[in-house]
This record gives structure tokens, C-alpha cells and sequence, in this order.
């Protein structure tokens, strides 16, 4: 399966980790050398920031969507190919869905793991069967797999559900699964 283009969750915050900055970075310019168009948040800070700048310094596509009530929150990236700016939330995860061949979860917050979940929640309820790819950089999501493999054990998912996605250790495992499929 050839990607045109990917949906990358991750980080929107200047105080991340400066390895994890960098890795998003890596990202970027992997992403751009492959020709794959990048879609994101649209922000112009931390993790989001620095993939966007990396494909956009390396040639690469990206389209950015933001909400109109996060334009100066998360500081809209002005220098993107195509800015969507959106009504809500809402929408703007349908339409980053909408545009994507693919997901890449990186390490973030609350709004990374909402995205990551809502991807993975829509390919349980065979609304999808786009990869989903959870890179779990540096260890960051040991603990949320942990509670998928406690939540397995107890019911509350199908044992097949850990399948819907792949976890990664590292940004070339993102490509080496890509190239896989």
C-alpha cells in the first residue's frame, strides 16, 4: 500500500521534551524524502511545529486544519501550503480524517490521545481500515498500553482490537510498517 498522504497526531506543546521535539523533526523530514503529504493541527508550535517546519524546509506538503478558536492558542502555521481553518473540533478531525491514507500517533496530551482513540474507536465500528500507527517513542505510551492489555483481560474490548493499530518503538518502525503493507 503506497501513502499519499498521513495524519500525524502529536504534541502542541513548546515545553515537550526537546528529544521529543527533535523527534518530530525526524518525522518531518522522513515523511517529506518520501513524498507523503503530511496533515496535522495546523499549529505553528511544539511537537506539531516542528514536523510541519521539517517537511516544509525539505520540500514536503502539508496541510494544516485548525479550529478558529485555537488561530492564536496554537498559533495557526501561516507558512503551510493549505490551512483549513474550521469551526470546531469536531470538524476538524473529520476533515484530517477525510484527507488521510494513514495515521501516526506521536507522544502528546489530552487532544493527541483524543485523536489517537477516535481513529482507533472508528476502525472497531468498521467505519475505516486505514493503518493507524502508534509510536511509542522513548517508551511514552508503556502505561497506555498496558491499560488497552487491562482492559482487554477484563472485557471491556475485543482481544482482535490491539490489532487495529501497530506500535512502533521508533520513527524508522513507522515506515518499515508502512512499507509492509
Amino acid at each position: 500500500m503506497k501513502l499519499k498522504s498521513v495524519c500525524v497526531f502529536c504534541g502542541s506543546n513548546n515545553n515537550a521534551s526537546p528529544r521529543f521535539l527533535d523527534l518530530a523533526t525526524e518525522l518531518g523530514k522522513e515523511l517529506s524524502q518520501r513524498k507523503i503529504q503530511m496533515v496535522y493541527g495546523g499549529g505553528d508550535v511544539g511537537m506539531m511545529g516542528k514536523a510541519a517546519n521539517a517537511m516544509l524546509q525539505n520540500g514536503g506538503e502539508v496541510i494544516g486544519i485548525i479550529p478558529e478558536h485555537l488561530m492564536k492558542r496554537e498559533v495557526a502555521h501561516k507558512g503551510v501550503q493549505t490551512l483549513h481553518v474550521v469551526p470546531n473540533m469536531h470538524e476538524r478531525k473529520q476533515m484530517m480524517f477525510d484527507l488521510s491514507d494513514g495515521f501516526i500517533c506521536l507522544p502528546g496530551g489530552f487532544g493527541t490521545l483524543d485523536e489517537f482513540m477516535e481513529v482507533v474507536t472508528w476502525k472497531v465500528l468498521d467505519l475505516h481500515d486505514k493503518p493507524i500507527v502508534l509510536a511509542n517513542l522513548d517508551r511514552f505510551f508503556d502505561s497506555l498500553i498496558s491499560w488497552i492489555e487491562t482492559a482487554n483481560r477484563n472485557g471491556f474490548i475485543y482481544p482482535c482490537s490491539t490489532e487495529l493499530y501497530h506500535v512502533v518503538p521508533d520513527i524508522p518502525g513507522i515506515f518499515d510498517y508502512f512499507d509492509s503493507i
